[in-house]
């Protein structure tokens, strides 16, 4: 067991946008480099490397370009947006068992600049290896949104969410973002009344349910606990890490399995709260993963916060807002601040718990970060 062994040390990222003209290896170093120093480590340090399967970059490329020395660790996790906290909870085995004693996470994307093709836009991708998809491609479901819709109507059919409730999930993040210089969408205010008369992109969901598309990169540092203490920021321990996935499971496609709105999260949920003293109801900010609005509520009940069918009503009142039951993605997360596979959500996390945040929970004390529900996926509990 890992428990509060490592500890994020740093964290860096560029800035988000579309059409930046970095590259993405250019983006990942200005990344790492920012990350480094804001721990005040050398480069000369790092001998630990890991980042995500569809990282554009490999660990060479990155180590010749910012002249690092010999690597005795690298690795990487798979499935895009459920990567996030598996990169991190790699890296800190690593370090806990002596694989490297610097270890840097990054994740780099071009999204936004057109340069990378989505794999539904290419005809021959309609059929897949995966069998899952064989069943809906020839009906028109072809991209994660539309996958997505399904299971959201699903759930609205089950439990009487409605499209109000999502609006509640879009217009939080707003407000943080607002907030937020560093985000896409800081000078853009949303409204309500925008939200309901938003286009469509699958129905049920509106443009506003949809993530981003970003330009960016960003990187975190860890080390050992008793390393960090001589680093140059308040360390953020990683207290627990859990990956999973259900039987049966169709990535993004639980329509097969018996319970199509039991995704991936209770499991990492479950593995998770296993090994940590601090449970759901410790929590005091999360960073939940949100490519779609109706993950939030998907993962709101995975991760127990409330019960099953209850998560779209805990978007009301506010709560997830500063001052609500359950600050979520407080700096604006995918929908709003920028979407690099949810590694914002990490940094933002860090963040919080250094108390350095544009919106700051105060005294937060304790941060779940997630991945995506609907693929395999993952989940850390950071704290003070």
């Amino acid at each position: 067991m890992i428990k509060d062994k490592t500890a994020i040390v740093g964290i860096g990222q560029t800035a988000f946008g579309k059409k930046l003209p970095e590259s993405e290896l250019e983006l990942a170093c200005t990344a790492v480099l920012n990350a480094l120093d804001d721990a005040g480590i050398d480069r000369a340090e790092l001998d630990g490397l890991a980042s995500y399967t569809q990282e554009s970059n490999s660990e060479v490329e990155l180590a010749r370009n910012l002249g690092l020395g010999d690597i005795t660790y690298f690795s990487q996790v798979g499935y895009g947006g459920g990567a996030g906290p598996g990169v991190i909870g790699n890296l800190a085995m690593a370090v806990a068992t002596g694989q490297c004693r610097v270890g840097v996470a990054w994740r780099s994307r071009k999204r936004a600049s057109g340069a990378v093709r989505r794999p539904w836009s290419k005809s021959s991708s309609s059929l897949q290896e995966e069998i899952a998809v064989n069943y809906t491609r020839p009906f028109g479901v072809i991209r994660p949104v539309d996958e997505i819709a399904l299971l959201a109507r699903r759930y609205m059919h089950e439990y009487g969410a409605t499209r109000e409730h999502l609006a509640n999930v879009a217009l939080a993040q707003r407000k943080y973002a607002n907030n937020n210089p560093n985000a896409q969408m800081f000078a853009k205010t949303l409204s309500r009344e925008d939200y309901m008369n938003a286009r469509w992109i699958s129905q049920p969901l509106c443009l506003f349910d949809n993530c981003l598309e970003t330009d960016g990169a960003l990187a975190a540092v860890i080390v050992s606990a008793e390393h960090a203490r001589d680093c140059r920021q308040r360390p953020v321990l990683i207290h627990a890490w859990a990956q999973g996935f259900h039987s049966q499971h169709q990535t993004m496609q639980n329509f097969f399995c018996d319970d199509p709105l039991r995704g991936p999260s209770w499991v990492a949920a479950r593995q998770l709260y296993r090994q940590s003293d601090i449970q759901a109801r410790d929590i005091d900010v999360a960073q939940i993963y949100d490519a779609f609005t109706p993950l939030i509520p998907l993962s709101l009940e995975g991760y127990g916060f409330c019960a099953r069918g209850e998560g779209a009503a805990f978007t009301e009142n506010g709560n997830l807002e500063l001052g609500g039951k359950l600050p979520v993605n407080t700096s604006g997360g995918g929908l709003s601040e920028a979407y690099v596979h949810g590694f914002n959500l990490l940094t933002e996390g860090v963040r919080q718990l250094r108390g350095t945040a544009r919106n700051q929970v105060p005294g937060a004390a304790s941060c779940l970060v997630t991945a995506g529900e609907g693929v395999p996926t993952g989940a850390l509990i950071l704290r003070r």
